[in-house]
């Protein structure tokens, strides 16, 4: 039987990005100025923070106020908190990801901006990997990641928001367990799952935007796949729509117009 490997690691030699670099050529010298044995290799997934993403393309907004940018950014507010002085909001933002702060960011910008999520980042990731794929000859995947938090859950991880290359998910329904019952709903985001390994070798104030993960080549794939945006559930697949006060104040207030109506109806009977 053999024994499954996988290692990851954070590429240096990216310099601080600025709007109209070309992020492609930085990654790739990066790449290429490794040491012999992390030059890319078939079946590599290169994973890289959005950040970097949106600095190459210009996502600066002038902002000195924040909030006024998060709700430009805001699709449909999901709940809302109040901690002192201080207001968090958990929105839809245009990319259907539901987070904090529409994923606005005011770290790391010049003075007077903040920086948006990139306008497409599976295409981001599309060009990445086009790029490093006829640079270097061989077949690699790339993840675009941000960080969020989770439900019920303390604290925030990366995530994909941008896949090319790499299947987001490995489907096992259909298949059968170990006891051979078959597998219903089992899915695991394997895009996510990279994503967040590789955040605890990139770190948040190292300076490393781009890490690589070795041992996961059954995962690279065409360019042609889905990308992460795959991964959002909105609609009727969304179980969550609301925090939770935002929809017992929803009910209550259907409850009480529902009460008006019959109310009424049985006046004028």
């Amino acid at each position: 039987m053999t024994t499954a490997r996988l290692s990851a690691w954070a590429v240096a030699g990216i310099p601080e990005v600025t709007a109209g670099d070309d992020l492609t050529l930085l990654i790739g010298d990066a790449l290429a100025a490794s040491a012999p044995d992390d030059q890319p290799q078939a079946g590599d997934i290169v994973v890289v923070t959005s950040k970097i993403v949106s600095k190459a393309e210009g996502r600066f907004v002038r902002a000195d106020d924040r909030e006024q940018a998060i709700t430009d950014e805001t699709v449909r507010v999901v709940a809302t908190r109040v901690t002192g002085d201080h207001v968090t909001r958990i929105v839809e933002n245009r990319l259907g990801i539901v987070g904090a702060a529409a994923g606005v960011d005011a770290s790391n910008t010049p003075e007077g901006t903040v920086l948006l999520l990139p306008l497409d980042p599976d295409a981001s990731a599309r060009t990445i990997c086009a790029a490093l794929r006829e640079r270097f000859g061989v077949d690699v995947g790339v993840i675009v990641t941000d960080t969020l938090g989770r439900a019920w859950r303390l604290g925030q991880t990366d995530v994909a928001i941008g896949a090319a290359g790499v299947l987001v998910t490995d489907d096992l329904r259909g298949s059968a367990d170990a006891h051979g019952r078959p597998l219903g709903v089992t899915q695991p985001v394997v895009a996510d799952e990279i994503a967040a390994l590789t955040d605890l070798v990139k770190g948040k104030a190292n300076g490393l935007p781009v890490a690589v993960v070795r041992g996961l080549g059954r995962y690279v794939t065409g360019l042609d796949a889905p990308g992460a945006r795959t991964l959002v559930r909105t609609g009727p697949m969304d179980m969550f729509r609301l925090g939770t006060d935002e929809a017992l104040a929803e009910g209550y207030a259907r409850g009480f117009e529902a009460g008006r109506a019959s109310e009424a109806g049985r006046a004028s009977e």
